[in-house]
């Protein structure tokens, strides 16, 4: 795969990615939830509020990148945060 120029911080962000879906997938196996409203008014399971924290963190650090001119740890900091707010509420 010489023509994708993978580096580490790519490597480690699809490990990462992967280890998510295993582990949202071995729970759902063993723990089985019903689905919850949260403030958006429609049901979500666990994977539902995974695919929202990961879509919304997109777009987080696209805007990081856009407007903002600080190193982008400050946007994976938003992002844990983002994510601890729709595993709660959402």
């Amino acid at each position: 795969m010489e023509w994708m120029a993978w580096t580490w911080p790519t490597a480690v962000f699809f490990i990462i990615i992967a280890g998510l879906l295993i582990v949202f997938t071995v729970l759902a196996i063993r723990d089985p939830e019903t689905p919850r409203i949260g403030v958006l008014g429609i049901e979500t399971t666990r994977g539902d509020r995974l695919f929202i924290t990961l879509l919304g963190s997109a777009f987080l650090n696209l805007a990081w990148l856009g407007l903002i001119d600080a190193p982008q740890w400050g946007a994976l900091i938003v992002c844990l945060i983002y994510a601890a707010a729709v595993f709660r509420w959402v």
